[in-house]
């Protein structure tokens, strides 16, 4: 009997779409389970991305992480992988074409040398001790994806990672039911699983689906077609390559990130790809448009990505014109929904045929649907049970499910970032404290820098726009020596703003004019009065920038 509980720490995934992150501690012993980034929401101005807060982690002093394990190569399970091996440089292990992936971002970030890249297959057992790891098949939307059996000294543990039962899938390659049985006969303590489609009813369909909309598509195609997509769903790359090579059509790639991901999969054989139907986007530009299909990023409205740049015709090789189909295969993550509508109405301003979901059945999800989800249940039969990647919506729905199949409601833990979950001798599940969670924005080269608060004074900027009015006036006499000068961003425009601005100088100028204090006392009076008189006409409070320099 042990003493020591086992702790599971959700850092990224729950009550949120990305950025999932889980780690298992036994003692000071810690296996981490995924490394990824969340897309911004649209309020969050400036922000690139956003990776977990592991805060908890990296300042517990004597820790030893173990392995950093990874489900598979999308960017909400991948995205922040550079982040966290900087904090502690722990072998990672990963199935090959996710670790082909990997490799890409950490060649880039120049930390390839840093940790060890180790490559399993479903299948394969690892021993990271104090854990044991049994690496189990699932189907998802990509290549390669797997879940984790976690053999502990309190018991097994079952992460589904992201999945759902597709019977068709492109690879051809089925989840492990007889994996999943198994564990159910050892006994599983709790089971981890996806809550992404928790409250859509019914099965996913397959992705084989997706064939018979492209051939449709492809085949109404009478210039261009443009198919945008994640840059790591390697398998709707293939699926692009089966269908122009049909159609006789070749293929171009555009945006960098795309373009290492496919040279990745090819050299690691996930794509099959005809000789001479790849070529660069500057051949493509000589050939007819109906033997050409360009697959490009920005399938979220990403504004540097392809697709955006292609929408504001910003781009500085590719352009679009009248004729082309855009198909866009991809569902917008939640929160991107208002940024890829603007996107789809922009490239139709520009004269392309724009298809998209529900339009044609361009894209499925990769997740699990309700009746899937309950089988999952079902076929794992877990004594307790945890809901995770998902917003609390979908972690809600999902303890519903559990309880339909069964599972005690004392033995189902909905929980968010940063709430510790333990387990005790016997399979006791216990909730216990919160640790950070929340988080950590990536701003350019900044990491961290940006909290909320910088968010909130951006969307302030934003809103009501910003005024700078200076001033000199002499040290001894307090007087004003010039006219004050004000400029205005985002606040007004028009004569009408241009009177309210000269009755801005007008009031500054009679505050400064007074014998009423030094410079600080001066400025902070034209300060209050400005913004008096602009909200007094305008309903709005610019951020005032006001300086009073003595001379």
């Amino acid at each position: 009997m042990s003493d020591t509980p086992l702790q599971v720490i959700p850092l990224g995934g729950l009550g949120e779409i990305g950025k999932n992150m889980m780690a298992f501690q036994y003692g000071r012993d810690v296996l981490i389970i995924d490394a990824g980034l969340m897309f911004p929401e649209n309020d969050m101005l400036g922000i690139d991305y956003i990776i977990p807060d592991f805060r908890y982690l990296s300042e517990q002093h004597g820790l030893r992480i173990r392995g950093i394990l990874i489900t598979h190569g999308h960017e909400d399970h991948t995205g922040a992988i550079q982040h966290v091996v900087s904090a502690f440089p722990a072998p990672i292990y990963a199935t090959p074409l996710t670790a082909g992936l990997i490799e890409v971002k950490l060649r880039q970030a120049r930390l390839l040398d840093r940790v060890p890249l180790n490559v399993f297959r479903a299948g394969d057992k690892l021993d990271l001790s104090p854990f044991w790891i049994e690496a189990f098949h699932v189907c998802h939307s990509i290549p390669d994806c797997v879940g984790f059996g976690i053999n502990t000294p309190l018991g097994l543990f079952v992460h589904t990672g992201d999945f759902k039962f597709d019977p068709t899938p492109v690879d051809r390659r089925v989840t492990d039911y007889a994996k999943l049985a198994s564990f159910s006969a050892r006994g599983v303590v709790a089971l981890f699983s996806d809550s992404t489609n928790a409250d859509r009813r019914g099965w996913t369909p397959s992705e084989s689906v997706i064939d018979g909309a492209f051939d449709r598509v492809f085949r109404a195609a009478k210039g261009r077609v443009i198919v945008s997509t994640f840059a790591s769903l390697i398998s709707r790359v293939q699926q692009v390559v089966w269908v122009s090579e049909r159609y006789r059509r070749k293929i171009a790639i555009v945006g960098t990130s795309m373009a290492e991901n496919v040279r990745m999969a090819l050299k690691l054989g996930y794509l099959e790809l005809p000789e001479g139907l790849l070529i660069s986007p500057d051949e493509a530009r000589y050939l007819p448009p109906n033997q050409v299909t360009f697959i490009v990023t920005g399938s979220q409205g990403e504004p540097s990505a392809v697709l955006n740049r292609l929408a504001t015709n910003n781009h500085n090789t590719l352009s679009v014109q009248a004729g082309d189909t855009v198909i866009i295969s991809a569902h917008p993550i939640p929160g991107n929904e208002e940024t890829v509508s603007r996107t789809i109405n922009r490239l139709f301003q520009r004269g392309a045929q724009v298809i998209y979901d529900p339009i044609d059945s361009v894209h499925v999800s990769g997740h699990a649907s309700q009746e899937e989800q309950k089988l999952m249940l079902n076929l794992v039969r877990p004594r307790n049970f945890v809901p995770i990647h998902g917003e609390l919506r979908h972690l809600k729905a999902h303890r519903e499910l559990a309880l339909q199949v069964g599972i005690p409601d004392e033995r189902i833990a909905v929980v968010e970032n940063g709430t510790k979950l333990l387990f005790y001798d016997g399979g006791r599940m216990e909730i216990g404290e919160r640790v950070p969670g929340g988080y950590v924005f990536v701003d350019g080269n900044s990491v961290g820098d940006v909290t909320s608060s910088v968010i909130r004074e951006r969307e302030t900027l934003g809103r009501d726009g910003v005024v700078v009015l200076s001033a000199v006036i002499e040290r001894r006499s307090g007087r004003l020596l010039c006219p004050p000068e004000i400029k205005a961003y985002g606040f007004v425009a028009s004569a009408t703003g241009n009177a309210l601005l000269e009755g801005a100088v007008q009031a500054a100028r009679r505050v400064l004019e007074e014998d009423n204090g030094n410079a600080q006392s001066k400025r902070d009076q034209v300060e209050d009065a400005l913004s008096k008189l602009f909200y007094s006409e305008t309903h709005h409070r610019p951020k005032l920038f006001v300086t009073v320099h003595e001379v």
